[in-house]
């Protein structure tokens, strides 16, 4: 008991000495919010608000009292009788053992000091945890202790650490969950339900026991709770959609610079959706790694360009880097629908016929999928279907590559575009997400839209941005536009798209494949609905002759049997009686891999 005579002697003469409590401060943090209202992501400060202790289940802040602070709501700040008792089990097995700190110490700790382990610091501590308790009441002690203590796995607060956990809101915790959470404090890493899941386990009966002897629960309810199996996410719930919320952050950082309040973000993301992206561009780089599958990427956007999924890798936690919006990649044969449109527009229809035989336009000759193979006489409708090289850059070439460049641009093509020979075989430099935004105006009708991710952004009550609904600008007549759809479908009925086709549903698209397997891509669409989907390395390397249409099928096709079921099923429209004209647009004599000097881009292979 002299120790903590001295403990308490030493405090007393420091407190006349020490500052007032200082403010305590907290960055504002911006919350992200998906189509439904479930929380996909949160910037800015580490620290959450004060949680509402009032509106969570009882058992909850029970589990944390009972474990760290059974007497928090007897003592005023400090526990002489917890303090004793450590000093005489310290003493008894001659070191430190057992934890003296109450909740208000250890906020006052968090809100003001360092973790040092001095007595100066300890005295500090106990003069600052007594005037927490004179200016705040109980419930909000225990609020801000809980809005800022460490979960592990980057939860930093009870409501960070019930959605890494359990995907669910802290007032949503079941008695067992909430002890699962309350024993994690003693180690993070220790304690941890996903890395040391038996040793949870025995830490959460302990919590239990101390809920029962402290009257929280019964005996009858911990054991109600022992019975059952929690679902712990391996990988937090919402990690798919950290890619668009880095995007629609900075968006947000643009129109709201100066960040001086908590904001709430409603976005157009449907975080089922990207769960759903991201599991199949996980599971499909996986099946192929033994072909060197490296990263993977998708988009979808609705037909008012409203981003639905945006996947930028595969694992955002090892590389944030976002592919499906910085990355530009050759879009492979992906980008021929733009060439087969602008033909259309010029007159030509599907049964137009056209030979594959060898050609040579400036120097450069394209070769097909499988090199020496033509087809000689064939439509238009085949050789899209079937993705004939020679017919698309000779169709290029007869129509105008600068006229393809304005087709692209005008639909939804933000990248600078070449007009060398090889740019019909899709040698253009893209993303992923223009890419999507022009297929997208396939699906709507017509349309031209820019997508988008943020719908409203409000303080409390107050709104502070709202979207107006888009419109999507005019920019496909027919009737070229049915035309090209009806040659998408035969796409996926009769060509290089066939492992994309989800029976039973309208469908076009297209397969893309840069020359030496670089790049691989799948995009189509649905009525109102398209999407993107693209795999590749980091490095540029080739990949072992994965094409457009094997591995990015399969993972569009994996996609889509999920979204097929949230998205408004409709046919592809049929769009507009007439075409609009082109606004003007910036085109490169070359491309990129010409501009030394050297010869075009190889085609790509599909």
């Amino acid at each position: 008991m002299l120790s903590l005579a001295a403990t308490l002697a030493l405090a007393a003469p420091q407190a006349a000495e020490l500052p007032r409590m200082p403010p305590i401060e907290r960055a504002p943090q911006i919350t992200y919010l998906d189509r439904n209202g479930a929380v996909i992501g949160v910037r800015g400060g580490r620290f959450a608000p004060p949680v509402d202790v009032a509106r969570l289940p009882r058992h909850v802040p029970a589990a944390f009292v009972a474990i760290e602070d059974r007497r928090f709501y007897e003592h005023d700040g400090f526990d002489p009788r917890g303090i004793a008792r450590a000093i005489v089990t310290g003493l008894s097995e001659g070191r430190a053992t057992q934890g003296a700190s109450t909740i208000t110490q250890q906020l006052a700790r968090n809100l003001f000091l360092t973790q040092e382990r001095t007595l100066e610091r300890k005295a500090t501590e106990l003069v600052y945890a007594i005037e927490l308790e004179r200016t705040y009441t109980k419930s909000q002690i225990l609020g801000l202790y809980l809005s800022r203590v460490y979960f592990g796995a980057g939860a930093y607060g009870l409501e960070a650490a019930a959605q890494r956990y359990f995907n669910k809101p802290a007032a949503k915790l079941t008695i067992r969950e909430a002890a699962i959470l309350a024993g994690i404090l003693k180690s993070p890493t220790g304690y941890n339900p996903v890395d040391e899941p038996e040793r949870s386990a025995e830490r959460t009966k302990l919590v239990l026991a101390a809920m029962v002897e402290t009257g929280a629960i019964s005996a009858a309810q911990r054991d109600k709770a022992l019975a059952q199996k929690p679902r712990v996410y391996k990988t937090a719930a919402n990690a798919s959609s950290q890619y668009f919320v880095d995007w629609a952050d900075a968006e947000v950082r643009r129109m709201v610079p100066k960040l001086t309040r908590d904001l709430i973000v409603e976005t157009t993301l449907d975080q089922t959706l990207a769960s759903a992206a991201g599991e199949a561009a996980k599971a499909t780089v996986s099946r192929y790694k033994a072909q060197s599958a490296d990263q993977a990427a998708l988009v979808a956007l609705d037909g008012a360009g409203r981003v639905r999924a945006m996947i930028g890798g595969v694992d955002y936690r090892a590389a944030p880097y976002n592919r499906a919006v910085s990355a530009r990649r050759q879009a492979g044969s992906a980008w021929k629908p733009f060439v087969y449109l602008t033909a259309l527009e010029q007159g030509r229809t599907p049964a137009t016929e056209v030979i594959d035989e060898p050609v040579t336009i400036a120097g450069w000759s394209p070769s097909n999928y499988e090199a020496g193979a033509y087809l000689g006489p064939i439509t238009l409708e085949t050789a899209l279907a079937k993705s004939v090289n020679t017919v698309a850059a000779r169709l290029a070439d007869e129509v105008g590559r600068p006229q393809v460049a304005l087709t692209a641009r005008r639909i939804g093509i933000a990248s600078t575009v070449n007009t060398d020979p090889a740019m019909a075989l899709g040698t253009t430099l893209v993303s992923p997400l223009e890419m999507t935004q022009a297929y997208a105006a396939f699906a709507n009708g017509g349309g031209r839209v820019q997508a988008y991710g943020v719908e409203r952004i409000r303080s409390g009550a107050t709104v502070i941005y709202q979207k107006r609904t888009p419109t999507p600008v005019p920019a496909i007549g027919n009737p070229a536009l049915s035309e090209l759809n009806q040659m998408l479908r035969t796409v996926m009925i009769a060509g290089t798209g066939a492992r994309a086709r989800v029976a039973g549903y309208d469908l076009a698209g297209k397969t893309g494949t840069t020359s030496d397997y670089k790049d691989a891509w799948f995009c189509g669409y649905t009525g109102g609905f398209a999407s993107c989907a693209w795999m590749g390395r980091d490095d540029a390397r080739p990949m072992g002759r994965i094409s457009g249409a094997t591995a990015p099928a399969e993972m569009w096709r994996s996609f889509m049997v999920t979204a097929l079921k949230r998205v408004p099923v409709q046919a592809i429209p049929y769009g507009p009686p007439a075409p609009v004209p082109a606004p003007p647009v910036e085109v490169a004599a070359q491309s990129p891999a010409a501009s030394d000097g050297s010869p075009p881009s190889q085609p790509p292979t599909d």
